[in-house]
């Protein structure tokens, strides 16, 4: 979805399982990554580069909580779901790190599809969203469930 897209806004019965949504990409910056975990995650090898060598990283790297932050920013520019982007739980992994310099953009598909029963208004979407590095690389899975609006109810409910 480009930004152009974020204009339209799509609803429970505009999606399929299947459906895919590319993000722009983002550079994490070595100063971007600090700030993060001065904030966030004061961590030896998310903020000291010299300490950073002997941690099992082998030099600095971004913290997970701050690729994962990042990924939600990218998640709001590429899936337009009216209402927004409401978590309803999920998993995440990091199956490698994310370093300075990192180019990242997510790929998301929506792998479930369930209708409320109690709430004819909404229903969640499960997407499997992973992060990728500029190699090609996954840093990170996400599987969030996201609350999702209908245009209108199912009449008679």
């Amino acid at each position: 979805m480009t930004e152009d897209a974020q204009a339209v806004k799509l609803y429970l019965d505009d999606l399929t399982i299947g459906q895919r949504f590319t993000s722009p990409s983002h550079v994490m910056e070595i100063d971007e990554i600090r700030e993060f975990a001065g904030r966030y995650d004061p961590q030896f090898f998310h903020l000291d580069e010299e300490l950073a060598r002997d941690s099992l990283f082998g030099k600095l790297a971004a913290s997970g909580w701050h690729t994962a932050a990042t990924t939600m920013r990218l998640l709001v520019q590429s899936l337009p779901l009216a209402g927004g982007l409401i978590g309803a739980g999920g998993e995440i992994s990091w199956p490698r790190a994310t370093w300075p310099g990192d180019r990242i953009h997510v790929e998301s598909e929506i792998v479930t599809i369930a209708p409320s029963r109690s709430k004819p208004e909404r229903g969640l979407v499960t997407f499997r969203s992973e992060t990728i590095n500029q190699d090609g690389e996954i840093v990170q899975v996400f599987t969030p469930k996201i609350v999702s609006w209908r245009r209108e109810p199912p009449s008679g409910k």
